[in-house]
């Protein structure tokens, strides 16, 4: 079952035996770029928990119709984990999302740190957020999700620290003091035994500056550093996040 296709307003109240319809862009892509056949069958999510094993019973251009075979409803993980990703330049915050995604982020913030080099203003706001709610969907069907991350505000640092007082802030510098795997492991095991959220801040090229580590410092974060190397933007967020998810007890 190599494909997965995502329908968000796919109904909860689903079950197996009965008859459900794909239309627009995502039955488009499953019947002229897939291409998929009557009989073949796939796994069909609503991005919010539901994930479908179905059979294709009718395809056509704009519609494809499947017979349902089984229902799993997966529930929520007891602690969201949120990555705080700062602008960069280039595409180096997109592919941090990317890989992000697939390693189970529940969702991700677009950060707006003093030394960012890309700047999101006006107009480029809305597309920013729109592209990043793109690149996460296209991320969760590819490695076939049962939730969809949101992409929440483009935010400034005192907002991230307004928004998750209540969270675990975990940030990620190279001159943390937290350097001890131990250390961060019952630090992350508490909070999820809590339930608490799980803030995860990646600075940008430049580094978090120190009137930013100032604010994080003073809103309760713990400065956590990675090993002796430093590692890229795209690559810090999503390196500790596959380092915490066995703590998380999702691997």
């Amino acid at each position: 079952m190599a494909h997965f296709y995502l329908d968000e307003s796919l109904s909860e109240d689903v079950d197996a035996g009965g008859l459900i319809e794909l239309a627009g862009a995502e039955a488009r892509h499953a019947a002229s770029v897939s291409r998929l056949r009557v009989g073949e069958s796939v796994r069909l999510g609503n991005g919010r928990g539901l994930m479908l094993d179905v059979t294709a019973t009718s395809v056509e251009k704009d519609r494809v119709e499947f017979s349902v075979d089984s229902v799993e409803r997966v529930d929520a993980p007891r602690s969201r984990v949120v990555l705080v990703q700062a602008l960069t330049k280039g595409d180096r915050d997109e592919r941090a999302v990317e890989a992000a995604t697939e390693l189970g982020v529940d969702e991700v913030v677009p950060w707006a740190a003093e030394r960012s080099v890309s700047v999101w203003t006006g107009s480029k706001v809305e597309r920013g957020v729109e592209r990043w709610a793109t690149i996460v969907r296209e991320a969760a069907k590819q490695s076939i999700r049962a939730f969809v991350p949101t992409v929440g505000a483009h935010a400034t640092t005192s907002q991230v620290c307004e928004r998750f007082t209540d969270a675990l802030i975990l940030v990620l510098d190279p001159t943390g003091s937290l350097d001890a795997e131990a250390k961060w492991r019952e630090l992350v095991g508490d909070a999820h035994s809590a339930g608490r959220v799980l803030v995860l801040v990646v600075g940008p090229e430049g580094g978090i500056s120190p009137v930013e580590l100032e604010h994080f410092d003073a809103a309760g974060a713990h400065r956590v550093r990675l090993g002796s190397n430093i590692l890229r933007s795209s690559t810090a967020g999503p390196a500790f996040l596959a380092a915490i998810n066995g703590v998380l007890g999702r691997w």
